[in-house]
């Protein structure tokens, strides 16, 4: 978005929020939740948008990296991502050429992910990019609050029976 979209969009913003009656939404935990994820969404896509790679296309190369050989739908699992999205996720990544998927040694009908060389390139510059985006969401915040939100939003994050 441009300076001045994004000012006008403030204005707008601050001039509703004085006379507009949200009539109890602003009162909902999942409401601000959303706008919060959204504001650091949009923080990412400026900083990562060049790149062409969504939150969750990161989070599956980054644990690609991270467990070399690691099968699909325990990334899927790991992520809550349903197998049919993670399908599609990888078969993005793969025809990209960020990562390939190998027959298992061990179990033919298992294919394994594996980063391409231009996949860690890649990588590279998002972690790279992702630290200074986390850096901005970080300094909003004191060490000790910070510690709060992480323990809060993980608490949150067991609804669904994720552990991390």
């Amino acid at each position: 978005m441009s300076r001045r979209h994004d000012s006008a969009r403030a204005d707008v913003v601050e001039q509703t929020s004085a006379r507009f009656d949200f009539a109890g939404l602003d009162l909902l935990l999942g409401y601000h939740l959303r706008r919060a994820q959204g504001a650091v969404h949009r923080d990412y896509l400026a900083t990562l948008g060049d790149l062409k790679l969504t939150q969750k296309h990161t989070a599956v190369m980054w644990l690609v990296i991270g467990n070399p050989g690691v099968a699909q739908g325990i990334i899927g699992t790991a992520l809550s991502i349903d197998r049919a999205t993670m399908m599609v996720l990888v078969n993005r990544l793969e025809a990209r050429g960020l990562l390939q998927r190998r027959r298992s040694p061990l179990d033919a009908r298992r294919r394994e992910l594996h980063a391409t060389a231009a996949g860690v390139r890649l990588m590279e510059q998002v972690r790279e990019r992702i630290s200074q985006h986390e850096a901005r969401m970080k300094r909003l915040f004191s060490g000790a609050e910070m510690r709060t939100l992480e323990r809060l939003l993980r608490r949150l994050q067991k609804l669904d029976g994720g552990s991390g």
